[in-house]
């Protein structure tokens, strides 16, 4: 089955920067739009960007300059490189793909269907 796995959240003080990592397995990954979400406490999840299979990004327009997703498709792995941040930029932050390849990079949580368990981005403020 498809299978996410985030990792590289952590606390980091205001200006700072994290990485985020995306493993997947149980999909042929280079076929697929990735997506990152993120949910802070008492609000709905949000998108943050996307990756299409053919390497074209979209962005959360607060995230522009900021955060950079890329993919390797030989490690099966999404990532998102968040600089400059924020105290509101504090969620736990979800990869996601969704049900079949190719498509555009979406903005809604509905059109996405594997999610993975989240990895928690804490900026101090």
């Amino acid at each position: 089955q498809v299978q996410l796995v985030e990792s590289g959240g952590g606390l980091v003080q205001a200006g700072g920067s994290l990485r985020l990592s995306c493993a997947a397995s149980g999909l042929a990954f280079s076929l697929y739009t990735m997506g990152w979400f993120r949910q802070a406490p008492g609000k709905e999840r949000e998108f943050v960007a996307g990756i299409t299979w053919s390497g074209n990004t979209n962005y959360a327009d607060s995230m522009k300059g900021r955060f950079t997703i890329s993919r390797d498709n030989a490690k099966k792995t999404a990532h998102l490189q968040m600089n400059s941040l924020k105290a509101e930029d504090t969620a736990i932050y979800y990869c996601a793909a969704p049900s079949s390849a190719y498509g555009s990079a979406r903005t809604s949580a509905r059109m996405y269907e594997y999610w993975g368990q989240g990895t928690q981005v804490t900026v101090s403020s």
